[in-house]
């Protein structure tokens, strides 16, 4: 029983430098992506995320048109294209009628149709198919380093910002009122959540990567309302996801990039019905409240 569960469990990661490889990447972009994510859904933009993951795209497939895969150059395209869209929906939102969630609504689907034609101009399906679904398996030193200090950053980046960052989940007027952050905090945390969007494409790819951002943090939102609990607790589930869809991919043969996000689903579902404030234990406390 034990050796079974070593082989099922441990093995994996043990012989073959490639599943080392692609658990210590996913593990970096669930720690600083998760908390991010946290963030992201008590700001109640966790569309804006997936609208983001999308805008990189086009970015990254004009690296991708001109230098191939090569891990620099559509990095640097996945950066300038996630805030361009980012600063073109902002300011379409704020000079016109139109609210931003619909403006980034267009910009995502404009990105998403210019990055798979620009693909499509070059490569091949399997090319298209490591840009919008990624190749965590396949992670190399260079891939690495860049999820490594990109998660450093945001770790970093979360501890200075900390109190400025809760205040305006909370109320960012009086924020604004008290402090002249507000501004300045609101687009240095979206360039946290460009910078992990784009760590995050290198390994589940454009369509995937805000899954390990999301998905986590939601499911930490039932067992918690303190948010520094709900970060950590957000990073052991993505941990978690990680960890299962790599053995499941590997053990099943199936894409490892959706093995991990339907593994993030799955505890998320958990999460609904089971949490500390979940539908099972929110229908507890009801029922005791009635009988009291």
């Amino acid at each position: 029983m034990t050796f079974a569960m070593y082989e099922f469990l441990i093995a994996p990661f043990v012989e073959f430098g490639f599943m080392q490889r692609a658990l210590a990447g996913s593990l970096m972009l669930a720690l600083g992506a998760c908390p991010v994510g946290v963030f992201l859904m008590l700001r109640r933009m966790s569309l804006t995320g997936d609208a983001m993951a999308h805008a990189i795209l086009p970015g990254a497939a004009a690296g991708f048109l001109l230098y191939g895969l090569q891990i620099v150059p559509m990095t640097i395209g996945g950066l300038i294209a996630g805030v361009i869209v980012a600063l073109g929906a902002g300011a379409v939102s704020r000079f016109t009628v139109q609210r931003e969630d619909a403006s980034m609504a267009a910009f995502y689907l404009i990105s998403l149709a210019l990055g798979v034609l620009i693909v499509s101009l070059r490569g091949s399906s399997v090319d298209l198919m490591h840009v919008l679904f990624g190749t965590v398996l396949a992670l190399n030193d260079d891939a690495l380093t860049l999820i490594a200090l990109i998660s450093g950053l945001t770790l970093l980046t979360l501890a200075i910002f900390w109190r400025a960052l809760v205040a305006e989940c909370l109320d960012p007027l009086f924020l604004r009122s008290v402090s002249r952050l507000g501004t300045p905090v609101h687009f240095i945390f979206l360039g946290l959540v460009v910078l992990n969007l784009v760590g995050g494409f290198q390994a589940l790819g454009t369509l995937l990567s805000v899954g390990l951002m999301m998905l986590p943090a939601a499911a930490a939102r039932f067992w918690t309302a303190r948010v520094e609990p709900m970060c950590v607790l957000a990073f052991g589930f993505g941990a978690i996801s990680c960890i299962a869809g790599l053995l499941v991919s590997y053990h099943a043969s199936l894409p490892s990039g959706p093995a991990i996000i339907l593994s993030s689903g799955a505890i998320y579902l958990a999460s609904i019905l089971f949490g500390t404030r979940g539908v099972f234990n929110t229908k507890l406390r009801r029922h005791r409240h009635r009988t009291a």
